[in-house]
Order: structure tokens, then C-alpha cells, then sequence
């Protein structure tokens, strides 16, 4: 029973963890970009990687902890158009391919010894060169504060002012694209998702709303790697193939085209993800399936299951929880 209460407290402290709200916002991002747009973009986690490195570069080196958030979402921005101006003029899934492509060229350029001073190449870059100034602006007093079973430190990297500032950023995201999702331009980009022929047949300019669209998501997926930093550091493997693959479970479990799908999702993902590796990690250590599924093989098995997951998904509940059938007439682009 000791176990089972330990493994349930673990698996609550996912629901608040900084890493799910890091998630949480690049599904919000590729929310934007899929769920309302229809655009295929199966690259986040170049974005996220990207503004990782804009804003723990840009603190390395002695900019404020604002002038890093700007650079972070001006890399996003950048990316965006970068990869949207030559493809979105295209039909079909072109797009999917450029983003899964550039991604993979941003991480390998990360592990590269060529920009090493910079990014700290295969290693990543440690947190202790950029955390100083985000944890300076804490106004938490020091030690420790319990809220039920959860216990952590004020102000550090594990801490609740880290909490405190990943979640507030992601309320308001969600507010920025509650509203824009909700006004006319809001509307074109379902309309776009639908049939973009006939919104070219109303005088819409289809290429301007998706490239915006493109950017507008990008920034905020951007957001989410700064996150997915504060806590940790910025090493280009952890944010590979594999993220990209897990926000878009996210944001399928959630539901595409609502505003707190991707918020709900990340945090039912990642508390039944923590549940189930620490559950058969214990069963592992101390019952006789330790013979069989040794604690080495618990991330790969988890791997295995998210996929399997994400199957089962797309056909029994393609919708997700809290989508909705008629918002899936996707018309991919």
C-alpha cells in the first residue's frame, strides 16, 4: 500500500510538473497550426528547441531574463518563415516533410562541435549558465512549502516558482488563443482547414492566414522549449523525434480544435505516463516480472504503449476527449 501511495503522489506531481506545462504549450502551438489550420507540421520540436537555446544562449551571455524571452520567440518566428514561405504555396504534405527534416538538421546542428561554444554541442547546455537570472526574479521566500502531498523548494530548478511561471505562461496562451481563435481571423483559419479553395474563392488570401498561422504557432512552441528548460538543461537528443511524436499525443488525447484539449491532455499523458514507468519499475524490483521485463526496458516498453496509445486513439476516439466530430473536416495542408 506504501508503494501504491508513493507511486499515486509521484504520478499528481506530474500534473503540475514543468515539463507538462512545457508540453502542454507546444501542443497549444501545434493546436494552432493542426487543429485549426490543418497545416501538418511534424517538426515542434525544432521549435522548441530552438527557443531553448535562443533564450539560454542569450542569458549565457548577460541579457536579462525578458530580452531572452524575446529572442526565444523571435527564433520561433524565424524558423516559421523560414520553413512556411517556400511550402505553404504548396499543396499536398510538404510541409510535414520540410518541418521533420528541419527539425532533425536543428538538433544535429546542436550536437555539432562547430557551434560547441555556443551550444554546448552533444552535452547540451547546463543549466547553471542560465538559470541564475530567472531565479533571481522569484519573489517566494526561501525554504520550503507543502500543498497536500506535494512538497518542493520556493525557488530553484525543481521548485514552485518554476511551476509558477511555466503554468502562468501557459494561461496566458491560452487566453491570447481563446480570443484569436474566437474573432474573424479565428474563423478564416477553420474555414482554411475545411475547404481553402473555397476561402481563395472569397477573396481571402489563403497563403498570408497559414503562414501567420505557421508563425503565431511557432512562437509558442518556442515557449514551450524556454519551459522545457528552466528546470533543466538544454541538451538537443531530449528534444528530438520523440517530443514531436508525444505532443501530438497530447494533443490527440485532448482533442484538436478546443482550447484546453492540449492542456488536459498533456496532463492525463504524462500523470498516466509517470504511473505506469514507476508502477513496473517497482513491479519489476520486487516480483517475480523482473525476470521478465527488467527495469532497463521500462522507458522502451513506455515507449511502445504511448504508440500503441496514440493507435487506438486515432480509431476509437479520433476526436479526442474533448473535441468534437464536426471539427474534423480537416483539409490538410
Amino acid at each position: 500500500m506504501e508503494e501504491f501511495l508513493r507511486i499515486l503522489t509521484q504520478s499528481m506531481g506530474e500534473l503540475l510538473a514543468p515539463t507538462t506545462a512545457a508540453y502542454a504549450m507546444a501542443a497549444i502551438g501545434l493546436n494552432l497550426h493542426f487543429g485549426y489550420t490543418g497545416l501538418l507540421n511534424m517538426g515542434q520540436a525544432g521549435f522548441m528547441l530552438l527557443g531553448a537555446y535562443g533564450f539560454g544562449i542569450t542569458l549565457t551571455t548577460g541579457g536579462s531574463f525578458w530580452l531572452a524571452l524575446l529572442v526565444a520567440i523571435a527564433a520561433g518566428v524565424l524558423f516559421a518563415l523560414i520553413l512556411g514561405m517556400p511550402t505553404l504555396q504548396l499543396r499536398g504534405d510538404y510541409l510535414a516533410i520540410v518541418t521533420i527534416s528541419a527539425a532533425e538538421i536543428v538538433r544535429w546542428f546542436g550536437r555539432s562541435t562547430l557551434w560547441q561554444e555556443w551550444t554546448g554541442g552533444a552535452s547540451g547546455l547546463q543549466g547553471r549558465y542560465y538559470k541564475e537570472p530567472f531565479q533571481e526574479l522569484s519573489f517566494l521566500p526561501e525554504g520550503r512549502f507543502a500543498l497536500g502531498p506535494l512538497e518542493y523548494i520556493n525557488t530553484g530548478s525543481d521548485s514552485w516558482w518554476t511551476r509558477i511561471v511555466a503554468w502562468g505562461l501557459v494561461a496566458l496562451v491560452l487566453v491570447f488563443v481563446w480570443l484569436i481563435t474566437r474573432s474573424p481571423w479565428g474563423r478564416v483559419l477553420k474555414g482554411i482547414r475545411e475547404d481553402e479553395d473555397a476561402v481563395r474563392a472569397l477573396g481571402k488570401n489563403v497563403y498570408s492566414y497559414k503562414l501567420q498561422a505557421l508563425v503565431i504557432g511557432g512562437a509558442i512552441g518556442a515557449l514551450g522549449g524556454v519551459i522545457f528548460a528552466l528546470p533543466a538543461a538544454i541538451v538537443p537528443d531530449s528534444m528530438g523525434r520523440t517530443m514531436t511524436f508525444f505532443v501530438w499525443t497530447i494533443l490527440l488525447l485532448g482533442g484538436a480544435a478546443t482550447v484546453f484539449g492540449p492542456v488536459l491532455g498533456s496532463m492525463i499523458f504524462f500523470a498516466a505516463y509517470m504511473f505506469m514507468r514507476t508502477g513496473m519499475r517497482a513491479l519489476a524490483e520486487n516480483t517475480g516480472v523482473g525476470d521478465v521485463i527488467t527495469t532497463t526496458n521500462v522507458e522502451q516498453i513506455g515507449g511502445m504503449l504511448v504508440g500503441v496509445t496514440l493507435m487506438l486513439l486515432v480509431i476509437f476516439r479520433p476526436q479526442g476527449i474533448l473535441g468534437n466530430k464536426k471539427e474534423l473536416a480537416f483539409n490538410v495542408r
